[in-house]
């Protein structure tokens, strides 16, 4: 879950005014890695991510699935190099 904008701005405007991010960090009660990412943006505001980078190429399984539609989830996942549960997402989700 996503720390709130207003809570972001906030804990930003805490550090420009003089805290100190350790300060921050133990009023706000978060991370100081969060804190200097946030730092170091220049908007503020959640980012969404549609789908991460995965180490599965999703047209080759889905190319794999329309000319091997009887081959399990364990021998895809072998002849990609992935584990089962990583095929087995992306079925879902093709």
């Amino acid at each position: 879950m996503a720390y709130s904008l207003d809570l972001r701005q906030r804990v930003v405007a805490y550090i420009e005014a003089g805290g100190k991010i350790t300060e921050a960090s133990k009023i706000y009660k978060i991370g100081k890695a969060s804190i200097y990412r946030w730092l170091n943006r220049v908007d503020l505001s959640p980012i969404k991510v549609e789908r991460r980078h995965r180490k599965l190429d999703w047209e080759a399984l889905k190319k794999d699935v329309e000319e091997n539609p009887d081959a399990r989830l364990i021998d895809r996942a072998k002849k990609f190099g992935v584990r089962p549960s990583a095929v087995y997402y992306a079925l879902e989700r093709v």
